[in-house]
C-alpha cells in the first residue's frame, strides 16, 4: 500500500468528506437542541419571576 498513491489519497479524501459532512449535520442538531433549550429555560425563569413577583 503506498500512501503517495492518487487512488489511496482520493479514496482517503472522501471518507474524510463523509465523516466531515456527518460531524457538521452532528454540530447543527446540537446547535437546534440548544436553542430550544434555552428558549425553555427562558420561559421557565419568566413564570418564575412572575410567580415570585412581589
Amino acid at each position: 500500500m503506498d500512501i503517495g498513491n492518487p487512488s489511496f489519497v482520493g479514496g482517503f479524501m472522501f471518507i474524510y468528506m463523509i465523516f466531515m459532512l456527518g460531524v457538521f449535520g452532528i454540530s447543527i442538531y446540537c446547535f437546534i437542541l440548544f436553542i430550544k433549550l434555552a428558549r425553555r429555560g427562558i420561559k421557565a425563569l419568566d413564570i418564575y419571576i412572575d410567580k415570585n413577583d412581589i
